[in-house]
């Protein structure tokens, strides 16, 4: 599939920026990928995954290219950015481009640093951004509810009063405060909402700034903690002085390498290999993904001429120590048309042209 997005958003002074920028030092070379102009607001960086070492050993591979995830810096929200304030239209905008959101919030103290509410709480701020992102959404619905009950007096198709009566739905869940993910639609419905392309629709995850000292403490808030200064000082160091830093700090991986695996399992995303001597590859599917449609992210004619994939898992591999042994010990599946690719599969695809 195509790069995945992720937009940043949070407050001003929340520590947004800095966690980006300490991103944006992972940055990967986008020479491999199919976009060569990045923006000054987005960072390619790589999805941590030890297999692809383990699996580069066993294939004597050239190089590794590892899955990867688009982070984009949005425009600091203020308060009635749904109504065009500060930069709200951008933000607006920008955010709608993204496939997943990570909303930052301040749960550090520095007097140094102002908040824009004159007080640090973390549950305010994720509160203005939901509520400034439902506000937007319920404008747009009651524009497009709008704009089909003018269509009725055309003639009230059973498609058309469908659609009304969905539309009327979101907009009384958005009325409420609540996000339009939290409305359960049918997957004969889901094409629909996804042209809606609402901002609450996206999954979203809320990241904790804490104070360096609570860095590998437990949640205090949201899904993840991190603090944005212990990851731009990491930033800043040689991989064995950045191991030694966090491993002080009682943290096994840094909470960047966090933030990027847990954005990357938010989408429902997993992992499939391609490995030999010239690359070990990760190629990003959903789950669920069938054997001929994960050969069509390598390239469109593996999905059009698929014949069949050979498949054995990462650690089969790695145990058997080469392909051929794999082989000679019945670890190598041939799979049809029908196979659903699990996380950690090593595949090789066969094709008809």
């Amino acid at each position: 599939m195509s790069n995945i997005r992720v937009g940043i958003v949070g407050l001003p002074n929340v520590g947004k920026s800095t966690l980006f920028q300490a991103l944006t030092k992972k940055q990967v070379d986008t020479s491999n990928y199919p976009f060569a102009t990045i923006d000054p607001n987005v960072g390619v960086v790589p999805v941590p995954d030890e297999r692809l070492a383990a699996l580069a050993k066993v294939s004597v591979s050239e190089k590794i290219i590892p899955a990867t995830v688009e982070f984009v810096d949005i425009a600091g929200l203020v308060k009635d950015a749904h109504k065009g304030e500060g930069l709200g239209n951008k933000f607006l905008a920008n955010i709608r481009e993204v496939d997943a959101i990570v909303h930052v919030v301040r749960a550090f103290t520095d007097s140094n640093v102002l908040h824009v509410a004159g007080r640090v709480d973390p549950a305010s701020d994720q509160e203005t951004i939901a509520t400034e992102l439902a506000l937007a959404d319920l404008a747009a619905v009651t524009k497009r509810r709008e704009t089909l009950e003018r269509q009725k007096k055309s003639g009230l198709t059973k498609e058309l009063t469908h659609q009304l009566e969905l539309l009327q739905k979101i907009e009384s869940v958005l009325g409420e405060g609540k996000p339009a993910r939290s409305v359960e639609v049918s997957d004969d419905d889901k094409p629909f909402v996804h042209d809606l392309n609402l901002l609450t629709a996206k999954p979203m995850l809320v990241a904790a700034n804490v104070d360096e000292a609570q860095a590998a403490a437990p949640t205090p808030f949201g899904d993840i903690a991190l603090s944005a200064k212990v990851e731009a000082d990491v930033g800043e160091l040689a991989p064995e002085e950045a191991a030694a830093y966090l491993k002080e700090l009682g943290l096994a991986s840094s909470g960047l390498e966090r933030l990027i695996r847990t954005s990357y399992n938010l989408l429902g995303l997993i992992t499939y290999f391609t490995s030999g001597p010239m690359e070990t590859r990760a190629w990003t599917i959903t789950r669920g993904t069938l054997a001929p449609q994960a050969a069509g992210v390598i390239h469109t004619d593996f999905e059009k001429g698929f014949i069949r994939a050979e498949v054995v898992g990462w650690r089969d591999l790695v145990a058997a120590g080469s392909e051929a042994k794999a082989k000679e010990q019945g670890l190598l599946r041939l799979e049809g048309k029908e196979y659903v690719m699990a996380d950690g599969d090593v595949a090789h695809f066969r094709f008809s042209t």
